[in-house]
């Protein structure tokens, strides 16, 4: 069975971009502010530590440090292997204790279902062909009754203004081409997936940014950046 839910032209523009990951000046800076936020909201719903977690798309490693950081067994999954390397390396630098795989979350629900307390998945569902199936393998890897944190780009014309012609073009806070507009999902076709994946959805929160005070914030504006709190069912 094909597990490869994945777009080569995406897994080689993080590539490329791979030995840049741990610069906070460089592309990947908006990631470096926006994971304080992140990583207290999913904290302060899940408690990590002592959990045992599996960061889908981890990337460099930004999320997935900062939980083992706050005392969680974390496995970070990616099918980058440049990026996995720099994630690796790092851990020489932080001194924090990460197994790092690389392998999709299909494959790894197919090897090791229910094997997770703490599921996250952030910045990616925008990137991957077929987002229900990422989705339904994050509950597969999920314990029942676990957390599943998703995060994606909300899809209209508020986001393609912000996301897309801001952000990328304007404040050049992204590359430019780092988002396709037509991957965005609503948040009604998020909770779709959700259910189809028995997953039962617990909160939704916005990401804004502000470009007068160059600030991140968290509240209830998801017309662009938003981030979803799951359960899966019992």
């Amino acid at each position: 069975m094909n597990t490869l839910n994945a777009d080569p032209a995406e897994l080689q523009k993080f590539s490329d971009l791979a030995h840049r990951w741990w610069d906070p000046a460089s592309e990947f800076k908006p990631l470096h502010e926006i994971n304080p936020l992140r990583l207290g909201w999913i904290h302060g719903k899940a408690d990590l530590a002592g959990k045992r977690v599996l960061d889908v798309g981890c990337g460099g490693g930004i999320l997935t440090e900062g939980m083992a950081a706050l005392g969680a067994s974390v496995t970070g999954i990616d099918l980058s292997e440049k990026a996995l390397s720099v994630a690796r390396l790092h851990l020489f630098e932080s001194g924090h204790k990460v197994d790092y795989r690389l392998i999709s979350a299909e494959g790894l629900a197919e090897e090791a279902p229910a094997s997770f307390d703490v599921v996250t998945c952030m910045e990616m569902l925008e990137h991957v062909p077929d987002p229900g199936s990422t989705v339904a393998a994050c509950a597969r890897l999920v314990k029942p009754g676990g957390h599943v944190f998703l995060s994606t780009l909300n899809r209209n014309l508020k986001s393609y203004a912000f996301a897309i012609i801001g952000a990328e073009y304007v404040l050049k806070l992204l590359p430019a081409g780092t988002h396709e507009y037509g991957k965005f999902l609503k948040p009604s076709e998020l909770a779709r997936h959700c259910r189809n994946a028995r997953l039962d959805m617990q909160d939704i929160i916005g990401l804004s940014y502000n470009p007068l005070n160059r600030v991140y914030s968290l509240g209830r504006d998801t017309d662009v950046n938003y981030m979803v709190h799951a359960r899966r069912e019992t």
